[in-house]
C-alpha cells in the first residue's frame, strides 16, 4: 500500500508539472493553477502519510 501511494503521489506531481508547463506555453492561468493544486496536494498527502508512519 505504501508503494502504491508513492506512485500515485509521483504521478500527481508529474501531472501537475506538465499542467504548469503547458499552461505557461498557452498562457492559461487556470491550467497553471490546477497544476499547482496537484503538486501541493501530492506533497501534503506525502507529508501526512510520512508523519503517520513515524
Amino acid at each position: 500500500m505504501r508503494y502504491l501511494l508513492a506512485v500515485v503521489a509521483l504521478l500527481a506531481i508529474a501531472l501537475g508539472v506538465g499542467g504548469m508547463v503547458l499552461g505557461e506555453a498557452d498562457d492559461s492561468p487556470g491550467l497553471q493553477g490546477l497544476g499547482a493544486l496537484f503538486i501541493i496536494g501530492a506533497v501534503v498527502l506525502g507529508v501526512r502519510t510520512a508523519r503517520r508512519r513515524s
